[in-house]
């Protein structure tokens, strides 16, 4: 019982959560976003990329999220404002995504 319990427990941990917010790349997370451009976003991709929250805090990806986001992007007919639903494990001040979907 007691081993059920733990794994649980490590389960919980370890959930999913989802977060809402404006992907951008790691050089220009400080910059305007209301200017930032996919295109930009493109060629600075080798910084990776993150995830802006509404209240400002940023969230950079792991590499997977990155390879996720950047073929998300690259299929994207949007321009500017890239909103997005992104699922995953937070751990520390990382996100290990699972899921990018542009709004």
């Amino acid at each position: 019982m007691r081993s059920l319990t733990l794994f649980l427990f490590s389960m919980a941990l370890t959930a999913s959560e989802t977060f809402t917010g404006t992907v951008v790349d790691v050089m220009c997370k400080g910059n305007d976003l209301a200017g930032h451009t996919r295109d930009c976003s493109l060629k600075c991709a080798k910084s990776g990329f993150g995830l802006v929250l509404s209240d400002g805090k940023f969230i950079k990806f792991d590499e997977a999220g990155n390879a996720r986001t950047l073929k998300v992007l690259k299929a994207a007919t949007k321009e500017k404002d890239l909103k997005a639903k992104v699922s995953g494990v937070l751990s520390g001040d990382s996100l290990k995504v699972q899921t990018i979907e542009l709004q």
